[in-house]
């Protein structure tokens, strides 16, 4: 790799780039593509997962990787002169936890390489549009982010309605030429919207038939997340903020993560107007609002909190980014928004965990402890914020019993009972307890 410089330069290209978009909000920039040489793709593929499933040509990271030099210079060859030709994705379904599957587009890994190079070149004009409630598939931003800004809001806003809102199968159903209209609003230059048009038409491969799509971008897609962001962006962030924010009454709060948003308000008149307006709104793009899981509920403030247990009459809970939203007290006898890990998530993930126990039962006791250890730890890393404790200590508790019942079948001749279990495998390899990582702030400070 003698002709890929210091990754430390395509830093400064963003920089760069970031710079120029700065000095022009409001024009299509053109030189952008100059930006692509040899140290863009080396970098992409540094950040290729090397363990991904392999695309529609079954070539790894490792075989690209023979010829790395090579194939990254053919690569920014045929991308500039206009010959790359996108493959199709492989799609396959994946389960969902509730029963049902989605769609996953897997690309080729030089596919993967293109485009991280193409977003490497178009995050840094776009962070200066997008609005700091956006969060998903951003540099430095995260979910836990997106839940604590939330979580201010509601505490501090005197929050009284949610529209929890769901956008049916928005990845499936993207159009191809709005996305393109929107891409051309801020970059005109003709090899990354011709690359980006390529990408949109390349369709999949699904049981060895190729399909054509006139709408959607595979999830999966490395460029998929931004071109999102860039779509909902205009459909729905520029719209709040310039439209519908200066025309409300009381105060309210919108958070994003990719196409999972809420929107939180002071006064029913504004929530029941904005949950009018907003299917016409995604309507015009091309995008439905699924109708039962879209609803417009009474969240109740903190100073209306004087039901058991801190509930009012009325005030329902809701769902997002993987936790239930609910009014609750604390231990201080306070009243907070409190957050538990949604059912849902909570059965998929010890799902997960009981197919790994099975399939794994007849390995060393030591190596499934050590396995186990590290999808606890993932959990709680995820899960692990303030006053979840308690579904926390559930989910180890039933881990645990998880793992009894497998080990248990190794053999017919005898089950293995909860004392042998405390004595002979927890004594000696202990899973780790449930800890909160996270804390939020107190409410009283608010």
């Amino acid at each position: 790799m003698s002709g890929i410089k210091n990754p430390g330069s395509i830093s400064t290209k963003q920089a760069r780039i970031a710079n120029i978009a700065r000095q022009r909000p409001d024009q299509a920039l053109t030189p952008l593509s100059h930006h692509i040489d040899l140290d863009c793709p080396g970098k992409a593929h540094r950040r290729t997962r090397k363990d991904a499933a392999p695309g529609i040509d079954e070539q790894t990271a490792a075989d690209y990787e023979k010829e790395l030099e090579a194939n990254l210079q053919s690569l920014l060859d045929r991308a500039k002169s206009g010959t790359y030709r996108a493959p199709p994705v492989r799609r396959v379904e994946i389960p969902k936890g509730d029963g049902k599957t989605r769609p996953i587009g897997i690309p080729t890994h030089e596919d993967k390489v293109l485009q991280r190079a193409v977003v490497m070149v178009l995050e840094p004009v776009y962070e200066q549009e997008f609005f700091d409630f956006s969060y998903g598939f951003r540099p430095g931003r995260s979910a836990h982010q997106a839940l604590e800004t939330l979580w201010r809001g509601l505490m501090s806003l005197d929050i009284g309605w949610v529209l929890d809102v769901d956008v049916q199968s928005f990845f499936d159903t993207l159009d191809h030429r709005v996305c393109r209209e929107l891409l051309r609003e801020r970059v005109s230059d003709g090899v990354i919207v011709r690359l980006v048009g390529k990408w949109l038409n390349a369709g999949v491969l699904e049981g060895g038939v190729k399909r054509r799509l006139s709408s959607g971008t595979p999830q999966g897609g490395v460029i998929s997340p931004l071109l999102a962001n860039i779509y909902l962006h205009h459909v729905l962030d520029r719209w709040w903020t310039e439209d519908v924010l200066p025309r409300l009454r009381g105060r309210a709060i919108l958070i994003r993560y990719a196409d999972d948003f809420v929107i939180g308000f002071e006064l029913e008149e504004d929530a029941r107007r904005v949950h009018a307006v907003l299917p016409r709104r995604f309507g015009k793009y091309g995008l439905t609002l699924h109708p039962d899981k879209t609803r417009l509920l009474r969240f109740g403030s903190r100073s209306e909190q004087n039901g058991p247990w801190g509930r009012s009459i009325g005030v329902e809970s809701f769902d997002f980014l993987g936790f239930t939203h609910h009014w609750g007290k604390t231990k201080k006898g306070t009243i907070a928004v409190q957050r538990r890990t949604m059912r849902a998530r909570f059965s998929r993930a010890l799902r997960a965990v009981s197919i790994w126990c099975r399939q794994h039962r007849h390995r060393r006791v030591a190596e499934q402890a050590q396995h186990l250890a590290r999808k606890l730890h993932g959990h709680y890393a995820y899960y692990g914020i303030t006053g979840n404790m308690r579904v926390l200590s559930n989910f180890h508790r039933r881990v645990l019993f998880v793992w009894l019942k497998w080990l248990s079948r190794r053999s017919q001749r005898a089950r293995m009972t909860w004392e042998v279990f405390s004595k002979e495998v927890l004594e000696r390899h202990p899973l780790p307890a449930p800890r909160i990582v996270r804390s939020s702030m107190r409410a009283a400070k608010l």
